[in-house]
This record gives structure tokens, C-alpha cells and sequence, in this order.
């Protein structure tokens, strides 16, 4: 029989949607746990999930619940504050810690929020700053994933003055290199990546920006020649629309706003007659580091929390993708291990 798949659920804000949807998330994925395919454990807030399980009257036993307080200070329901802010960081530091322990196989994380996360005292822009943080790593990189829609960005929480500083030679190497094991961990043999350019139109020509002639440019045709499948730079209105058609398997964004708006476009479901959105899908993964994560790709909800109608679909989402990618690696390490063998 195969191991189960160990996987950390962060809570996140325990004031947000968070412990809910881990709850309806676990519901859901029940059968995957009595089969032994998978175990949830959940890292946060002990009080903040037994209050999400009294709401929505399901079972917790699919879970086992890592309480990593205590921390002082009152979180209520829907509010900002610093001590959420701490239960979120202190969530994520100890399935890091278990995580690099091998007790761990990958991290799936529900929503922060940043003002919490820096009332509490931790400075970081969002999840991905901070496992890059406590890893070690720095040049950590974000995948959005919606069906075939997969975006790696080489940029992401920064102002848009900075963008261009942020793009490097070195840079667009590390995020088409981490975006190519991902794709082969996804099992495409081959994966086709498309860059966006960063200016209107790819530059058309440099009339309209030098970056994409003088960084994009010459980085894809070195990919190219290597025999890797990188095409571009694309204009970025229109190489979304090339990916969602199947022509690629992912695009490299040059900016936060770039990659996830088409992304984020069709994971919201809308209610058509009220014009509110009811569920969304989609995943957010950070490539690069030593260890796996995964995440769902929408925020805290504070305006919902605690009404129990909050969608579970992302986190269903990001609890399979990272099943996927434990799997691929499995299988990419046995096949190191038997090519050895049968070499020795």
C-alpha cells in the first residue's frame, strides 16, 4: 500500500474564512482520507476550528488539529488584529519546521491578512515572502493554476515602478526553470512555456519599451536553443487568450496584475442575479523553495466569515494539486532510484 500523502492545512487569519473552509474542505474530501490516500493535518487556532465545526454542523474527525498557541489577544470574528496576525505566521512556521522534519509532505495554506500579519509584528508582503523567509530561500516564485490556466510570475507584490528593476536575466532564468519542474511534476513530458512581455505589445519593436527586446528576448531564444519549448515575448493581451485556447501549457507574467487577473477571471463564479460571486477556484503554488505549497487563491472574506457560506472549491483545489505534485516528484525519485540500481 502506498504512504498517504501528509498534508499540512494552515489556517491562516482565524478570523477569516479559514477555519471554514478547511472544515468543508476536509468533508469533502473524507473518502480520500478513510482510504488512506491522504491525511489533513491542520495547523492554527485549536478554539477558531472547533468554532467552524459547531457552525456548520460537519465532522471533524477526517482532521488532526496542531494547535500552535497560545497567543494572547482576542480575535473576533471578521476583524483585523494582531493576534490573528500571529496565529496566522505561527500556523505556517511550524508546518515549515515539520515540513523540512520530513514529518510533512506538503503545505496548503487558506488566507492571511497582510495588516494582521504586520500588526503582529512580521513584515511580509504575504505567503510567499514568508516561506521564502523561513526556508532560506529568497527567489521563491508564484504559479496561479485555474485548469489549464497556469501562470508563474516573475514579479508579484511590488509597485509597478519596481517591475522593471525586477526584471533580470537571472531572474526569468529561476522562474522558467522552476516553472518547467513543475510542469514535468504535473506529468507533461514537454511542457510549452509562452513569456508575456512586459510592454504594451511586447515593446513593438522597442518603440514602446526596451525590456523586452533587450532581457526577454535573447533569455527565450537561449531556451530555445537548448531545446526547451519557450517561445516570445507574446503580447500579454493576447497570450492568455493562446493559453486558455491550449497553445501553451503556461505563460511567464511579467507583474502581479498581468498574471492574475485572466486567471482570477475565471475562477470567480458569479451569481448572475445578484451580481455577487458565489465560489472560486483556482491555486495558488509556490515554486522554488525546498518544500511544497500550495494555496487557495482568494483572501480572508472577513465580510463573510462566520456565516458558514464560503466556498471550500480553492481549497479543495489546492489540497489536490499538491496530492499531483507529491505524486510526480514520488514517481520522479523512484525512477532516479531504479535508473541507478540498474546501472550499479
Amino acid at each position: 500500500m502506498k504512504q498517504p500523502i501528509r498534508l499540512a492545512l494552515t489556517m491562516g487569519d482565524p478570523a477569516g474564512i479559514g477555519p471554514e473552509i478547511i472544515v468543508k474542505a476536509a468533508h469533502q474530501m473524507r473518502d480520500l482520507v478513510q482510504q488512506g490516500r491522504v491525511e489533513l493535518q491542520v495547523f492554527g487556532s485549536g478554539a477558531a476550528l472547533q468554532r467552524a465545526t459547531e457552525l456548520l454542523k460537519l465532522d471533524a474527525a477526517p482532521l488532526t488539529m496542531i494547535d500552535v498557541g497560545p497567543v494572547e489577544g482576542d480575535m473576533p470574528v471578521g476583524q483585523v488584529t494582531a493576534a490573528a496576525g500571529k496565529w496566522s505566521y505561527l500556523a505556517v512556521e511550524r508546518a515549515v519546521q515539520m515540513t523540512q522534519a520530513g514529518q510533512i509532505d506538503a503545505i496548503v495554506t487558506a488566507p492571511l491578512c497582510k495588516e494582521a500579519l504586520h500588526l503582529a509584528g512580521y513584515p511580509f508582503e504575504g505567503h510567499t515572502e514568508m516561506l521564502a523567509h523561513l526556508t532560506g530561500m529568497r527567489d521563491g516564485v508564484m504559479m496561479l493554476a485555474h485548469g489549464g490556466m497556469r501562470v508563474s510570475h516573475v514579479s508579484t507584490h511590488c509597485p509597478l515602478s519596481e517591475v522593471p528593476k525586477r526584471l533580470t536575466p537571472v531572474r526569468l532564468r529561476r522562474v522558467l526553470d522552476v516553472t518547467l519542474d513543475a510542469l514535468r511534476a504535473l506529468g507533461i513530458e514537454r511542457p510549452r512555456i509562452a513569456v508575456a512581455g512586459l510592454n504594451p505589445h511586447a515593446g513593438e519593436g522597442g518603440i514602446l519599451g526596451k525590456e523586452d527586446g533587450e532581457i526577454i528576448a535573447p533569455i527565450v531564444a537561449e531556451y530555445a536553443a537548448a531545446g526547451h519549448a519557450v517561445t516570445g515575448p507574446w503580447a500579454g493581451d493576447t497570450v492568455f487568450i493562446k493559453l486558455r485556447a491550449g497553445q501553451f501549457d503556461a505563460v511567464i507574467a511579467m507583474f502581479h496584475d498581468q498574471g492574475h487577473i485572466p486567471v482570477k477571471l475565471l475562477g470567480f463564479s458569479i451569481d448572475p442575479a445578484t451580481g455577487a460571486w458565489n465560489a472560486v477556484s483556482g491555486v495558488n503554488i509556490t515554486l522554488g523553495l525546498p518544500i511544497l505549497r500550495t494555496s487557495v487563491d482568494h483572501g480572508t472574506a472577513f465580510d463573510i466569515a462566520g456565516k458558514g457560506i464560503a466556498s471550500a472549491d480553492s481549497m479543495v483545489d489546492a489540497a489536490n494539486y499538491a496530492m499531483t505534485l507529491v505524486e510526480g516528484l514520488r514517481r520522479t525519485k523512484n525512477s532516479s532510484t531504479t535508473t541507478s540500481e540498474t546501472s550499479a
